[in-house]
């Protein structure tokens, strides 16, 4: 085998600098370590951390990044780092010595969203399978996740769909005094591989391929075309803001298009201008007399 050779490389995050190797480190998983204890099975990453201003250290592919305290600065230190590094795979140090007890590397970000009081929580992992709100810890049982999140006193509503968590606060506190505790529990949270929604809760809550099938094929041809128009045209755009937009009814009567507003939809102050001037002039553009109007039943 050749040996180990390490070049810096910078990062967009100033504190964050990766050292490249030119052979693989790791195969197909990442690892995230955030102190000594943590690291116990990556012996390489143990090392790390006896240095005094190592915060931080992922181990992926060809690379180890070490994420910095502010003590130091990397032009003082960096080149004595990449040569530990290299000295270290150079005398057969071990990367990782027990897979049995990998981790995972989770990360979680913040997103604002058009909602002043809702924000998004996005993961690099996929949390489920299909959207599911929550707006009361009663609500919430088929969810240890949604759950946990309701013991925050400032939490009101919780949306999830795919990799995020839509989180609506009570007034009572601001974003900045919350968003990084928030985030901390999240993160934990899926790094211990605990569960998101139970795994009857797909079927109880009537939201299983097959369900939602019968119940399409019962509504008449106008709902079916509705609800094909708000899945195309309407979701993906609301879903990009943290929020959800699902068909209520259709009456053939008044002409008037019901729907739930979910996630960062449901309170917004811009929810009414989104249902007049997007989802109703789309549906009346396509679909033509059939459509009058569009209404919010919790809007």
């Amino acid at each position: 085998m050749d040996s180990f050779k390490i070049t810096i490389q910078e990062t967009n995050n100033p504190k964050i600098l990766k050292f490249e190797a030119n052979q693989f480190l790791v195969q197909v998983d990442s690892y995230e370590y955030s102190n000594i204890d943590d690291a116990k099975a990556a012996p390489l990453a143990q090392q790390l951390f006896h240095l005094p201003f190592v915060k931080k250290v992922y181990i992926s592919g060809n690379f180890v990044a070490i994420e910095r305290y502010d003590i130091i600065e990397w032009e003082d230190v960096k080149n004595e780092v990449a040569s530990q590094i290299e000295n270290y795979l150079n005398k057969g140090g071990a990367i990782i010595s027990s897979f049995d007890e990998k981790k995972e590397a989770i990360t979680i970000y913040a997103e604002s969203t058009p909602n002043p009081s809702v924000l998004k929580f996005v993961s690099n992992k996929i949390l489920v399978t299909t959207s599911f709100e929550f707006n009361s810890i009663e609500e919430a049982k088929l969810s240890p996740f949604a759950t946990a999140l309701f013991q925050f006193p400032f939490v009101k509503s919780i949306f999830l769909d795919k990799n995020y968590v839509s989180i609506t606060k009570f007034d009572i506190v601001e974003w900045e005094g919350i968003t990084l505790e928030l985030r901390t529990f999240i993160k934990n949270f899926i790094e211990q591989k605990k569960e998101i929604v139970s795994s009857n809760a797909v079927e109880v809550l009537e939201k299983t391929t097959n369900q939602l099938d019968k119940a399409y094929e019962k509504l008449d041809d106008t709902s079916k075309e509705i609800i094909n128009i708000i899945e195309q045209y309407i979701q993906p755009a609301v879903a990009s803001d943290g929020g959800n937009i699902l068909f209520e009814s259709y009456s053939d009567d008044d002409k008037i298009v019901k729907v739930i507003l979910q996630g960062a939809c449901s309170g917004c102050p811009s929810s009414t201008f989104t249902l007049k001037n997007g989802i109703e002039n789309m549906l009346k553009e396509m679909m033509g007399s059939k459509i009058k109007s569009v209404e919010a039943v919790n809007g």
